[in-house]
C-alpha cells in the first residue's frame, strides 16, 4: 500500500466523527440543564408552615363561645319561665273560685240559721226576714264578684237579655215590654250567664 492511500480518510470515518461529536455536545447540555435547573431549585423559597390563627382570628372564636353560651342560658330560663307560667295556669283553674267561696261561706251560715229558725218557731214573718237577709247578703257578694242581676220588669224587650216564654195581651201596658218575670237573669262583668225568662205585652 502506498502511502497516497494511507492518508486518504475512509468515507464513513468523517460521519461516525461527527456522530461522536454530536453525542458529547447532548451529553454536556443535559448536564448544563440539569445544574440549570438544580441551581432554580435551590434558588426557590421553601414553602412557609402554616401559620397559627391570628389574634383577630381567636377573639372572634371567644366571642362565638359567648354567644353561644348566652344563647343556652336563653333557652333554659324561656323554658323555666314557660314551666311556671303552666304551673300558675293550672293552680289558677284550680283555685280561680276559692275567694268567691270565702265571701259566700257567710250565706251558708246565714241559710242555716234560717233553717234552724224555721224548725223552731212558727213565726212566718219571722221566717221570712231571716231569709231575705241571706238573700240579700248573697247577692251582695255577687254584686262584688262583677255578677249583675237583670230584673226588666216594665222595660222594654231586649231579645239579647230577654227569652220570651209567652205573649199576652194587656191593655193596660205598652206593647212589648215586660209585664212579669218568671226568673232573674244575670251577666258577669257584662256578659249573659243567663237570661231573665219573661212574660211579654202583645202588641195588636
Amino acid at each position: 500500500m502506498n502511502n497516497s492511500e494511507s492518508d486518504h480518510t475512509e468515507p464513513g470515518q468523517d460521519a461516525a466523527e461527527e456522530l461522536a461529536a454530536k453525542s458529547a455536545a447532548g451529553q454536556e447540555q443535559v448536564l448544563e440543564s440539569e445544574e440549570a435547573a438544580a441551581a432554580h431549585a435551590d434558588s426557590e423559597p421553601a414553602p412557609e408552615p402554616a401559620s397559627e390563627p391570628s389574634a383577630e382570628q381567636a377573639d372572634d372564636g371567644i366571642e362565638l363561645a359567648k354567644v353561644k353560651d348566652q344563647l343556652l342560658r336563653t333557652v333554659a330560663e324561656l323554658d323555666n319561665v314557660r314551666r311556671r307560667a303552666q304551673r300558675d295556669v293550672e293552680n289558677a283553674h284550680k283555685f280561680a273560685v276559692e275567694k268567691l267561696l270565702g265571701d259566700l261561706l257567710p250565706v251558708a251560715d246565714s241559710l242555716e240559721k234560717a233553717e234552724e229558725a224555721a224548725q223552731s218557731t212558727d213565726n212566718a214573718a219571722s221566717m221570712a226576714e231571716g231569709i231575705g237577709l241571706s238573700l240579700k247578703l248573697f247577692v251582695g257578694i255577687l254584686e262584688k264578684a262583677g255578677v249583675a242581676i237583670i230584673d226588666p220588669l216594665g222595660e222594654p224587650f231586649d231579645p239579647q237579655l230577654h227569652e220570651a216564654m209567652a205573649m199576652v195581651p194587656n191593655p193596660d201596658a205598652e206593647p212589648n215590654t215586660v209585664m212579669d218575670v218568671m226568673q232573674r237573669g244575670y251577666t258577669l262583668n257584662g256578659r249573659l250567664v243567663r237570661a231573665a225568662k219573661v212574660i211579654v205585652v202583645k202588641g195588636e
